[in-house]
């Protein structure tokens, strides 16, 4: 499979005899004077290992969508269908979720809308079609402005998209459609610092033609890798689990608009691939759905968010040291790995299987033979090529950025797993002094697991596997060595998410027969409080804030903000009020939380500055309680 010859697609390439190293000097994507040889050698041990463990006539056909079917699932992906709906009050609704998208977010709907419209009229539907000028005409409010903060330009076409623009000082939230300066950017910014208080495609926009967007596509192994940095926010950095269900899928509706227009600022294609729906395994271990895998072992371990006989081999794999020589790149003996897997599959769940006829190396095949035996790859068949195509944009602050939005766009089990799986291989590289595996080593013996995914069929996959090598050996390494980064919301993210919840707030209060039932919430709140209030609370100050903590024995307590306040120090206040029931809670699993508002709910983190969150959301409640794992 290694013979014949390999051309890299960059100035400095040159032909690769059947080692397949390559040279480094021009390459973003270097991979020190290596060799792929650990790639290719995993490759071949992958196919000698395959067909063992599935069905033949399982491979998942992804279908060639019709014209203009994929801008449909798009929007409808974006939740954005609703624009073509017969009924305008669904449309409106869009109507409103679009005026807080930045202008480069809305350039990427409209260029789907106008695809999607243009394949509707072709087909001659009879319902009700809307012009794109109607969807995308400015959204005034009372001063004038677009509610994304910007002047009421045109939005950004194919024709002008790459210019860039001059904001003017914008509302409370700064969506990143202007070029207002953040108290934080005041300060020095690195060009290893990841700024999430912009839309990460308007920054693209805005560099195009700035030479500072040729930066870090010079060289590298282990040591060259950017030390890119998230510089603090004083109202807290959002991680994913932070926020509750119904933002979350909002940010879902944002990182995918937010990701193609990316992409499309970028000039990359951006295509989610469709699956058509096959028969898979409902029960057993290697080849399941992890959805269904799940279902079965929250019925054994409830609230468990990762495959039990994941943790498991982990676990195994640990257990003797992750000091051993070559740990991951040697495989398994291959017809012990088959028996051991057939043995797992009989006895996993009823508790009998025997681990200690498990060798460290066997571990470590099982586990690679389960993410490849998935149906579905962990990265989705929907995003598994966007994760590829990362390689081709041309920065690598653009490809973390990309990667970063697509993690938000995984289905919660598979972020969870990849995330395990992730913090796993980082203790692995943490021992690379005595097992010999550097990240790179690393990277290069799990991309061919993550990345090339049987279910797609063998052709297309076969005859790119020399191209995939390199890029998809580098999406892993910059996977792994910036874990901690992609699983950060981005503020202007979050800000969007509280611009539409503020928005959405707006449109319930002129519904009549909801005035009616906020007003007798309100009265009812009214007179609930003042039963409880003593009389020293009264009146709370201006600058002092409510916290309750149902959990503890300090229930309630008014806090007076100060500029240096944190979140943190709230909780250890209400912590050091020592008592019976704190025993049962760790410091570690206690969080202050911000509800309401213009957010459903998000848990802060501990170096949150009170004052400057509580600007942003003065309706907030706010209260201290244990994380929901």
């Amino acid at each position: 499979r290694r013979s014949g010859q390999y051309t890299m697609n960059h100035d400095h390439s040159k032909k690769i005899p059947d080692g397949a190293s390559f040279d480094r000097s021009g390459s973003q994507d270097s991979l020190d004077e290596l060799s792929l040889d650990d790639y290719w050698k995993e490759l071949e041990n992958i196919h000698e290992t395959r067909g063992n463990n599935h069905e033949e006539g399982v491979a998942l056909v992804v279908k060639e969508p019709d014209e203009g079917e994929l801008e449909e699932e798009w929007l409808k992906e974006a939740g954005l269908s609703n624009l073509f709906e017969e009924s305008s009050g669904d449309s409106q609704e869009s109507v409103v979720f679009i005026a807080t998208l930045t202008r480069t977010q809305k350039a990427a709907v409209e260029k789907r809308v106008e695809t999607v419209t243009q394949t509707l009229r072709k087909k001659n539907k009879q319902h009700q079609i809307p012009d794109v000028r109607d969807i995308f005409k400015p959204q005034n409010d009372s001063k004038g402005k677009v509610c994304d903060g910007s002047e009421p330009s045109t939005v950004r076409t194919s024709a002008n998209k790459n210019e860039t623009h001059d904001g003017t000082k914008g509302p409370k939230f700064n969506l990143g459609t202007d070029e207002q300066k953040s108290p934080l950017e005041d300060m020095p910014s690195s060009d290893t610092d990841i700024n999430l208080e912009i839309s990460f495609a308007e920054q693209a926009a805005n560099l195009k033609d700035s030479s500072v967007g040729n930066m870090y596509k010079g060289g590298g192994g282990d040591t060259l890798l950017p030390n890119f940095r998230l510089p603090k926010d004083k109202t807290g950095n959002t991680k994913v689990g932070d926020l509750a269900p119904q933002d979350m899928k909002k940010v879902y509706s944002l990182a995918l608009i937010e990701l193609t227009a990316l992409y499309d600022i970028l000039g990359t294609e951006f295509k989610q691939q469709k699956a058509v729906k096959i028969k898979t395994k409902d029960s057993g271990l290697f080849g399941v759905p992890l959805s269904i895998l799940l279902e079965q072992d929250q019925k054994k371990v409830p609230g468990t968010k990762i495959p039990l006989i994941f943790q498991k081999l982990i676990a195994k794999i640990e257990e003797t040291t992750l000091e051993t020589e070559g740990l991951l790149r040697i495989p398994g003996v291959a017809t012990r790995v088959k028996s051991l897997c057939q043995e797992l599959e009989a006895k996993f769940y009823e508790g009998t299987f025997n681990w200690e006829n498990v060798k460290q190396h066997d571990a470590a095949s099982l586990l690679k033979l389960f993410i490849r035996e998935l149906p579905q790859p962990l990265l989705t068949v929907e995003y598994l090529k966007a994760f590829q195509d990362v390689q081709n944009l041309p920065t690598r602050k653009q490809q973390l950025q990309a990667l970063n939005l697509l993690v938000l766009l995984l289905p919660e089990a598979n972020r969870d797993t990849l995330k395990v799986l992730l913090e796993f291989l980082q203790r692995v590289i943490d021992h690379r002094d005595k097992n010999k595996m550097t990240l790179k080593n690393v990277a290069m013996v799990m991309a061919p697991n993550l990345f090339t995914f049987h279910g797609f069929g063998s052709k297309s996959i076969e005859q790119s596997e020399f191209l995939m090598a390199a890029g998809t050996a580098n999406v892993m390494r910059f996977m792994i060595q910036y874990q901690k980064l992609l699983w950060t919301i981005p503020k202007f993210i979050v800000n969007q998410v509280r611009k539409q919840n503020t928005e959405r707030q707006k449109k319930e209060k002129k519904d009549k027969a909801m005035k009616k039932l906020l007003k007798k919430m309100a009265y009812d709140r009214e007179k609930h409080e003042k039963q409880e209030k003593t009389p020293n609370d009264t009146d709370v100050p201006q600058g002092v804030i409510r916290v309750q903590a149902p959990h503890l024995s300090k229930v309630s307590m008014a806090i007076q903000l100060t500029e240096e306040l944190k979140a943190g120090d709230i909780v250890a206040r209400f912590l050091s009020q020592k008592s019976g029931n704190v025993q049962t809670l760790n410091k570690e699993e206690i969080f202050l939380y911000e509800i309401g508002g213009n957010i459903g709910e998000r848990c802060l983190d501990g170096d949150t500055y009170m004052k400057d969150l509580y600007q942003l959301n003065p309706n907030a409640e706010w209260v201290i309680k244990p994380k929901q794992t």
